[in-house]
């Protein structure tokens, strides 16, 4: 199953994606110029493979639901991201205000 909701983060309109596969879950919080997700998120294919994309993203380990990933400290992030101001150690819920 997938779940989108609407949530208001640090004053930022987001849409919040869950998807339940077997024995797991994905989980990402996504505006219109990045997004921020679970460990399932391959942060060097995206700095290396895709770095022409320039995608911005960030992606924090041990989280299980939405609320989990917007306070988790960020793991790592993609160089794009790093050019907005989002950095490892960042809460979820400061680099998606930063990706307004």
């Amino acid at each position: 199953m997938v779940v989108l909701t609407p949530v208001q983060v640090e004053g930022v309109q987001a849409t919040a994606i869950t998807v339940e596969l077997p024995k797991t879950h994905l989980v990402a919080v996504t505006t219109t110029k990045g997004y921020i997700m679970c460990g399932a998120l391959d942060v060097t294919l995206l700095n290396t493979r895709l770095a022409d994309r320039g995608i911005i993203a960030g992606r924090a380990l041990g989280v299980r639901n939405v609320d989990e990933l917007l306070e988790a400290p960020l793991a790592d992030v993609t160089d794009a991201a790093r050019a907005l101001g989002v950095v490892p150690g960042m809460k979820g819920r400061e680099a998606i205000r930063l990706m307004q």
